[in-house]
């Protein structure tokens, strides 16, 4: 265990220097063996604006033995809450190179989880695009609840909070919007085309004044 713990340490501080891109990683406090992560959604997928807690359970013979890869938050494209196939998981020991690291592994979990075509294996899912963007976008409320998020992860939780609440007052503007919008009968119309309208109201009220004028003249 004390060769896996010297190494996690060294791979921490690397992965420190060197982040792997949309992934951040943090073991908790209290034991090395536990990574967590949060993977930011890539632009131009379909987790683009998601935010997705995962973690790595190392062994205690790492790195002669694969961790173990869990999901938490929802994506569509993974299960959580069980352990998942990846050629780089505890599931192939047979494919395992002691070489690689945790941003080897992250790296590789990125890849795989914007694979779409690969071949289904313990864990992974089917499912639409439109359902894909449906989860990232509660995602960000998913993760907020976490704990272990708030935690390891400040600042990307402040950001996602900041983020719920621009969506939330977004919203509540639209709907006030739309609210105005249909107690006003004229809400169609711009300033210009109002004031067309109304000179034509004017215009006709003084026509008719002067047919009736005309008439009442013709009487007498």
């Amino acid at each position: 265990m004390e060769t896996a713990i010297r190494r996690l340490k060294r791979e921490y501080i690397h992965l420190k220097k060197d982040p792997v891109p949309y992934i951040t990683a943090e073991p908790l406090p209290s034991n090395i063996l536990e990574w967590h992560f949060i993977m930011q959604g890539p632009e131009n997928s379909p987790f683009e604006g998601g935010y997705y807690h995962g973690k790595l359970i190392f062994p205690e013979k790492y790195p002669f033995i694969p961790p173990k890869f869990y999901m938490v938050t929802p994506s569509g494209r993974l299960a959580i809450n069980v352990s998942l196939c990846l050629t780089m998981s505890a599931h192939h020991p047979e494919e395992w190179d002691p070489s690689w690291t945790v941003s080897t592994l992250l790296e590789g979990f990125l890849s795989f989880i914007l694979e779409e075509n690969s071949s289904p294996s313990m864990g992974s899912q089917r499912t639409s695009a439109y359902e894909k963007q449906k989860l990232a976008v509660v995602s960000l409320d998913f993760n907020l609840k976490n704990n272990i998020v708030k935690e390891l992860f400040p600042e990307i939780f402040d950001k996602m909070s900041a983020e719920v609440q621009r969506r939330k007052l977004e919203a509540e503007n639209a709907a006030k919007e739309n609210s105005g919008e249909s107690s006003n009968p004229f809400s169609f119309l711009n300033i210009e085309s109002f004031k067309v309208l109304a000179c034509t109201i004017v215009f006709s009220s003084f026509l008719a004044l002067l047919i009736i004028n005309d008439v009442i003249n013709n009487l007498m």
